[in-house]
């Protein structure tokens, strides 16, 4: 198990590698450039300097390969991923101070997502064809086709014109008051996790059919086990394969719907940051963004893949 993890992130690297290439160069494809930005907003330290003379105080008078390979260097020497060309500050430094917020929302969505749909999913299989599984099927049905930015939108409008209230702005940290920060985010991660447990619960009841249709369910049953363990027990850790791939896949998606809900519910994390960095054109920060969640979805797929060998013993021993 210890040389295929190894083997696993050995495989990373070049993936990295071509990654950080293409996002390199794609933000700088952006239309727009910092440094008429810089001059446009008259900003201090821009405007005490010519054009010329900025773009060599920025390191952006290089070509582009000799940009990439400093900051590569940067990073595989000193683990650093640069300064914000607006702020100064290093980009790690704020991605330290920014990710835990987004891992902790994008994890309390999984959370919800999971505990939604596997329960649904599997009473939907064991009780199919009844109304119970018309009516889950249809809200599965209905919860895809909204897009979660649009519900976010209206728990954010509606709610305030009706009853006069909407969701906390002030974000709470973690650690200063637990309980408020919870409250402050489990509104944008029921919102954010809607999406993902539709496509699970409809993963989830096709696997579980697909696997009381088994002849080692049908002896199960035949063996007079109670319906619990039969699907729990028997059913449940070979139809959770497919799932758990899933859940790995839409990790991205997670991320990326992140941005948006972070933006309308102003909760302080690498989405609301890679929007302002987009917005200023800050190449460092935009890279480092994505560069950190390129890296947290390489190590998702990874935990997947190990997550199978605790599913199914057949695979630990291949």
């Amino acid at each position: 198990m210890s040389s295929y993890i190894l083997r696993r992130l050995l495989g990373l690297i070049p993936t990295l590698f071509f990654a950080s290439v293409i996002v390199f160069v794609t933000v700088r494809l952006i239309p727009g450039d910092v440094i008429d930005l810089m001059l446009a907003e008259n900003d201090i330290s821009a405007a005490q300097l010519s054009r010329e003379q900025l773009l060599a105080t920025l390191g952006l008078d290089r070509p582009m390969w000799e940009q990439y390979l400093r900051w590569v260097g940067g990073i595989v020497l000193h683990g650093d991923l640069g300064n914000s060309l607006w702020e100064g500050t290093p980009v790690w430094d704020e991605l330290a101070r920014r990710l835990p917020v987004s891992f902790e929302l994008g994890l309390m969505a999984l959370i919800f997502a999971l505990a939604l749909a596997v329960p649904i999913g599997v009473y939907s299989a064991v009780r199919q064809d009844t109304t119970g599984d018309y009516v889950t099927r249809s809200f599965s049905i209905l919860m895809l086709a909204v897009p979660s930015f649009w519900v976010g939108t209206m728990v954010m409008v509606f709610p305030s014109l009706w009853w006069g209230w909407s969701p906390p702005v002030d974000f709470v940290r973690f650690a200063e008051d637990p309980l408020l920060n919870l409250k402050n985010l489990l509104l944008p991660a029921i919102v954010l996790g809607m999406g993902l447990s539709a496509v699970t619960m409809r993963m989830t009841r096709t696997m579980t059919l697909e696997v009381l249709r088994q002849d080692y369910i049908r002896t199960a049953w035949a063996k007079g086990l109670d319906e619990r363990r039969v699907v729990w027990r028997h059913a449940m850790r070979n139809a959770l394969i497919p799932v758990v791939t899933l859940v790995g896949l839409q990790a991205p998606l997670l991320i990326g719907g992140a941005v948006i809900i972070e933006q309308i519910f102003v909760i302080p994390g690498m989405g609301l940051m890679l929007i302002d960095a987009v917005t200023q054109r800050d190449y460092p920060v935009i890279t480092g963004v994505f560069l950190v969640v390129g890296v947290g979805v390489m190590l998702i797929n990874l935990a997947v893949d190990l997550s199978y060998g605790l599913l199914d013993p057949r695979v630990r021993q291949g």
